[in-house]
């Protein structure tokens, strides 16, 4: 019988250098999510995919810049893209990318005192409060279901209806804020009105609330935003590959050009 040939036992020193490989490579996908312009750039594509130009004139970044970002979440595989004639649009590759920023954006509001009071900042920066504190009511995604499963509450989804197209909870109708109080003027005055925008750190529905308290028609907002919604594993109507813009695409230039 031959003998037994043992495989060799990696040494201490081996797998030391594996592991610096693996965090090097983990550490890749972290940076990605190390820019302030790249997180702003996931937080739309998880809203639907958009093409270089769209999300240069959605975040007022220059093209050049908004390539470069792309770049990098290209090259750490969190975002990918698809060519339509001459237009290329971006997305995210999966939904575990966007359920990581959401995670990422929970972590930070609960344990951040900075990135709490940024957020506070922000959401409240619409004026006309709709109570003594500022703080706009919500509905929780679950008592929502319910009232949309019961037909007594009428859901409005103020992002803009390319995003809406792209994907909506079922049952909300599109009323963009810009439309809002045109729509108000069909609604029974004992309709149940909630709104909801893009994330947890969406102002638009808060703004919403506010617009339409301050033209005598109460309303809520849905916790939270469609993102979330979307992370939990909710239905969601749509096509995914309805793009928020149509616009000629921008070959992306080098990282260095990224800031």
């Amino acid at each position: 019988m031959p003998p037994t040939t043992q495989a060799a036992t990696p040494r201490p020193e081996q797998h030391a250098a594996t592991r610096a490989e693996f965090f090097d490579q983990l550490a890749v996908v972290g940076k990605a999510f190390a820019s302030a312009k790249r997180l702003e750039l996931l937080d739309l594509l998880a809203q639907g995919e958009r093409t270089v130009d769209a999300l240069a004139r959605e975040t007022g970044m220059g093209v050049t810049t908004v390539s470069a970002h792309l770049q990098i979440l290209k090259l750490s595989h969190l975002v990918r893209t698809r060519r339509d004639g001459t237009h290329v649009h971006y997305r995210l590759a999966d939904d575990d990318v966007a359920a990581l920023h959401s995670l990422m954006s929970k972590v930070a509001r609960t344990h951040s005192p900075d990135v709490g009071q940024a957020l506070a900042a922000h959401l409240g920066s619409g004026g006309g409060p709709s109570d003594a504190t500022g703080e706009v009511e919500e509905m929780s995604h679950d008592e929502l279901q319910r009232r949309l499963d019961a037909g007594t509450v009428t859901l409005i989804d103020v992002r803009p209806r390319a995003e809406f197209d792209a994907g909506h909870i079922p049952g909300s109708v599109s009323h963009p804020f810009d439309t809002l109080l045109d729509a108000a003027r069909t609604w029974s005055p004992n309709s149940e009105i909630v709104a909801y925008c893009r994330g947890a750190h969406c102002v638009m529905a808060h703004d919403a609330v506010r617009l339409l308290a301050a033209n005598g028609i109460h309303a809520t907002r849905m916790q939270d935003g469609m993102l979330e919604w979307r992370v939990a594993g909710r239905p969601v109507e749509g096509s995914p590959t309805t793009s928020p813009a149509r616009s000629a695409a921008t070959p992306a230039r080098t990282l260095e050009a990224a800031s």
